[in-house]
């Protein structure tokens, strides 16, 4: 029997008493026949259940689960306190038009000068071209958006990547493709596009419905079961704005890993350095976007989904604040964690898709009461004054808790700058229960996973999922009520220590990830691979934006001494994301000079 262990209230928790403790994970790292074996042996009755059992209490799960008396209630989704309006924003109807939200946003950008854009003399060694610099060449007639899908039907058909081994799409239709880029071009023929977006090329995560197209959630037979007759909401609103839609992309299966490895397909490469994972789970999606393939993409983030993979490829992506966005049309739509979001090259191409897809669901609107959603406007002359009076929470002993010292010093010279040129103030925090964050995390996401692919695991699917997948709904099942109640309890102790921490900081800043992207072995590509030490690094920073709903982004701010991306990432307040957007801009304007082609890269605008 375990000794029952008492928390004292979070309110009355005394920081000076919370001593960081390093992630260490135990578990074995699987793949190829072991990982085969391993799951047929957890899948057989009391002897898989005993294994588990044994794993869960050498990572102290079982002890805070269920030997733990927590005082706090439970809090079955976030829930936020009122919070202050943000300075020197644009606020936006999220009940309008999805084309009046982007020319809103688009008016909240710097002037957009084609001379400096286009000249190449004043430009960095490598820059992507961005949205504003496709309508420019389609409003000016340098090329249309037919010739542009032209060029990545070729591209994708030419070098396969919508086939094994190395596919960027699952689902691609290059008719339809042709379909929706003549309809833009002769938009543009006639002086009337949309919008800013019209034209635009974007590829969707394979666990948003995008029509025609299955969504399969990179398994081999969700399509089977479940059919798309149309869009999701955020798909819908950025049609309406005249995106192309390029096909569904490539991702870990069901979302339930954070390389992207994926047999069933093939798995998707880094474009920074092919012998190495995209990240997960939107794998697709970020390496279409830092490949050039694509202005931007959208992608799901339960777990730093679009986060990781967008650090570890080198690009922007926003988690935004729980109930944001409509998830309605998605796999993940029913979970306390999940959020869709875009995946851009830059700060204002994801401002911009950001404006499009927004606006909370009627029923997200009654529980959770969002704040009016607000965009920055960088245009202004107080941007740099709201700069300088930014409070920026840095946990210290947390943020160095890295595999490699590069990590660190990279986001720490980031610090450095923007303390230097906007006069932007680091503060030490503490964010107590950083161990108990991440079981309740896995047991949220986890038990609400079982819940959605249950009926069909049950009706002889489940044999069909990847070894890895498997894993994990083993574990899942050993997930008890009692452990999920808990798991609401810690949620609402650890929002209250977050909430307090945001009484005195603004943001707080970290590496994204504790890792840049691992190697692929060679032998975790037939059949999967289990690296929970991996995984334990590629989310180290990232969970309390799932579990709390707090937004965050991404953004690229340097490399490592091997070449790999490395980001750094901000989290808001809740509905805070008009802030973390400004100070990304700052940052990506600070680190632009340092930014680097992609081994991997495709010029849709070739200038000469």
């Amino acid at each position: 029997m375990g000794k029952k262990r008492v928390m004292v209230p979070a309110k009355e928790l005394e920081l000076s008493t919370v001593k960081y403790e390093k992630e260490t994970i135990q578990a074995p790292h699987l793949m190829g026949s072991i990982l085969k074996l391993f799951v047929r042996i957890i899948e057989i009755p009391i002897i898989g259940s005993l294994i588990i059992s044994f794993m869960k209490k050498e990572n102290n799960m079982v002890e805070m689960l269920q030997n733990t008396e927590i005082p706090e209630k439970p809090m079955f989704k976030p829930e936020f306190p009122p919070q202050e309006a943000e300075p020197s924003v644009v606020i936006v109807d999220e009940e309008g038009e999805p084309t009046d939200r982007v020319q809103s946003a688009l008016k909240c950008l710097p002037h957009y000068d084609p001379a400096s854009c286009w000249s190449g003399d004043t430009l960095p060694s490598f820059r992507y071209w961005k949205i504003r610099d496709f309508a420019y060449a389609y409003r000016s007639k340098l090329v249309t958006p037919s010739k542009i899908a032209e060029q990545i039907i070729t591209l994708v058909e030419g070098c396969k990547y919508h086939k094994a081994p190395t596919p960027l799409l699952i689902s691609f239709d290059a008719e339809d493709i042709r379909k929706q880029a003549a309809a833009s071009t002769q938009r543009f023929k006639e002086g009337n596009p949309l919008s800013i977006l019209d034209g635009i090329f974007m590829a969707i995560k394979d666990d948003i419905d995008c029509y025609p197209h299955p969504t399969k959630g990179a398994s081999t037979w969700m399509h089977e079961v479940r059919s798309v007759e149309k869009d999701a909401v955020s798909v819908s609103r950025l049609r309406s704005c005249g995106v192309i839609f390029i096909g569904k992309a490539n991702m870990h299966e069901f979302g339930m890993g954070t390389t992207g490895n994926n047999p069933n397909y093939g798995t998707t490469r880094n474009p920074c350095a092919h012998e190495r994972y995209t990240g997960g789970s939107s794998s697709g999606p970020a390496a279409i976007v830092a490949s050039g393939l694509c202005s931007a993409a959208l992608g799901t983030d339960g777990g730093g989904s679009i986060r990781i993979p967008s650090s570890l490829c080198g690009v922007v992506g926003l988690k935004t604040t729980y109930g944001r966005t409509n998830m309605g049309g998605s796999l993940c739509g029913s979970g306390t964690v999940e959020i869709a979001g875009p995946i851009a090259s830059t700060v204002e191409d994801v401002i911009l898709v950001y404006a499009a897809i927004l606006g909370s669901s009627p029923e997200d609107r009654i529980s959770l009461k969002p704040s009016p959603p607000c965009l920055p406007i960088l245009s202004s002359l107080e941007n740099v004054n709201i700069l300088g009076s930014l409070q920026l929470g840095k946990y210290t002993e947390w943020f160095n808790d890295v595999h490699s010292t590069d990590i660190s010093d990279v986001c720490e010279d980031v610090l450095n700058l923007l303390s230097k040129s906007h006069g932007c103030k680091t503060i030490e925090i503490v964010i107590p229960e950083l161990h108990e964050m991440r079981i309740a995390h896995l047991v949220s996401i986890g038990s609400e996973s079982l819940c959605s692919l249950n009926p069909d695991i049950e009706d002889g699917k489940g044999v069909k999922l990847n070894c890895d997948t498997r894993t994990c709904m083993a574990l899942f099942r050993t997930f008890t009520a009692s452990d999920y109640v808990a798991a609401q309890c810690l949620r609402r102790r650890i929002m209250h220590h977050h909430m307090e921490i945001f009484k005195k900081v603004d943001v707080i800043v970290t590496p994204t990830t504790g890792m840049t992207a691992p190697k692929i072995p060679p032998g975790a590509l037939e059949n999967g691979e289990s690296n929970m030490q991996v995984s334990g690094y590629l989310m180290r920073f990232i969970l309390a934006a799932n579990l709390l709903g707090l937004p965050a982004i991404t953004v690229p701010v340097g490399y490592d001494k091997q070449g790999l991306p490395i980001g750094l990432q901000l989290i808001g307040r809740p509905w805070g994301e008009a802030t973390i957007l400004r100070l990304a801009s700052a940052i990506e304007e600070l680190c632009a000079e340092s930014r680097r082609k992609p081994a991997s890269f495709h010029d849709l605008l070739k200038t000469k």
